[in-house]
């Protein structure tokens, strides 16, 4: 390990590059071809660096996934080397992942970050950064620790590239969408009357970690995670597990989403436990009448608001468009529940983006049906479509419906 030491202080700055590079989860060429593809963005906006700051954009050009706790990390790209800036407290983890070299910063003294940033952009006058995640307050240091530099915009650029998926890319969340279904047969398994939901969660959790590790082994295993919620618990997308018992009738509703390397895979669907209300059963078909109905529309060429808005007639014939509770689908690649968005491919009425081969898109309707009414609770489908030249192919394989997803107490 090699120090910048200032006579007299601790080193502000490491290398510690400790141990050997670790297997990527990406060829080599497929991560040139990243880095390749920025710095033809650093060219057209006549850029001498970007430093890249956000989780996913540092893990798609970088290969590696930081862990803040209140630290600050980057990724500093120019048009002949590429460096990832970490906190002491990782070590040699970031070294050993990172596609390039890595400098390490360390605690001993404040401003030992933007210290390291300041020695990573020397001689730059025109610098792209996220405009989309960093804060007034890093903005405002990064203009102290670079006078004269000139900071820009460089967040939907390097968005719109992400959403067109390599085949590698691609290999990957297919297989991601797999280990979803995994994690939903596990599921289907321990669903029963007096079961909490935290319990049930962790069957479908359990059973994609495991899956993972056995089909990337080199891969690390992080933040894949189970959202199964019933009753009333089901009304919002994203409410977390809590300690409720599944009871006979609920409506039930399981969420996977298995992490691999940062890319995040959903699979989304409505259950009931032994039965469920006539009203029910009309609430859920109509849901999934808009489900086949968006999986049919998703294909190269389609206007995503044109999408949603044709989905929002079928809702409207059944008076039910205002339960409905956000968009109708998202580009999938690298993104988490904590980090990451490429907002260019939401269907939504207000988005004009034209979809594209090389795209990866779900479709996902929610109603909310509030409580107290007949057929109470939130009903949601969700598939995942790879667009592609000749059409567009459905990975998600877990059965959706009625006839499907009413759980035998």
């Amino acid at each position: 390990m090699n120090a910048e030491t200032p006579q007299g202080e601790l080193p502000r700055l490491l290398n510690m590059h400790n141990g050997d590079k670790v297997q990527g989860t990406f060829s080599q060429a497929e991560m040139q071809r990243r880095i390749s593809g920025l710095r033809q963005i650093l060219a057209d906006l006549s850029l001498d660096a970007t430093l890249l700051t956000s989780y996913h954009n540092i893990n798609y050009f970088a290969d590696f996934i930081y862990c803040s706790f209140a630290r600050r990390y980057a990724y500093v790209v120019s048009h002949d080397k590429a460096t990832s800036l970490s906190a002491g407290v990782d070590a040699g983890q970031p070294w050993r992942r990172t596609f390039g070299d890595n400098l390490t910063y360390t605690d001993w003294q404040r401003g030992s970050y933007f210290h390291g940033v300041s020695r990573l952009l020397r001689g730059a006058k025109r610098v792209g950064i996220e405009f989309d995640h960093v804060t007034l307050e890093t903005r405002s240091l990064l203009e102290e620790a670079l006078p004269g530099v000139e900071l820009v915009d460089i967040s939907q650029a390097v968005m719109w590239m992400r959403t067109i998926k390599s085949a590698e890319e691609i290999a990957i969340i297919t297989e991601g969408a797999r280990t979803a279904n995994a994690g939903g047969e596990a599921i289907r398994k321990v669903i029963a009357e007096g079961v909490p939901e935290y319990e049930v969660a962790l069957a479908g959790t359990q059973a994609m970690v495991r899956r993972i590790a056995e089909t990337y082994p080199h891969a690390e295993l992080m933040d894949s995670w189970v959202w199964f919620q019933s009753g009333i618990n089901t009304d919002g997308a994203h409410n977390p597990v809590t300690s409720r018992q599944v009871q006979k009738g609920d409506i039930l509703s399981m969420n996977c989403f298995p992490m691999i390397a940062g890319y995040y895979t959903a699979l989304e669907r409505t259950m009931f436990l032994d039965h469920a209300s006539d009203e029910h059963l009309r609430i859920w078909a109509i849901n999934c009448e808009v489900h086949r109905r968006g999986l049919e529309l998703l294909k190269p060429g389609a206007r995503c608001g044109d999408i949603a808005n044709e989905l929002n007639e079928i809702y409207r014939s059944h008076g039910l468009l205002k339960y409905r509770s956000f968009g109708y689908g998202h580009s999938f690649g690298v993104m988490c529940h904590y980090y990451g968005r490429e907002g260019g491919v939401e269907l939504r009425e207000d988005v004009n983006t034209v979809l594209q081969p090389g795209m990866v898109v779900s479709m996902e309707p929610m109603l909310s049906i509030p409580e107290g009414l007949p057929g109470a609770g939130g009903y949601r489908e969700h598939d995942i479509v790879v667009l592609s030249e000749n059409g567009a192919g459905n990975i998600t394989g877990f059965p959706f419906g009625p006839e499907h997803n009413i759980i035998p107490a």
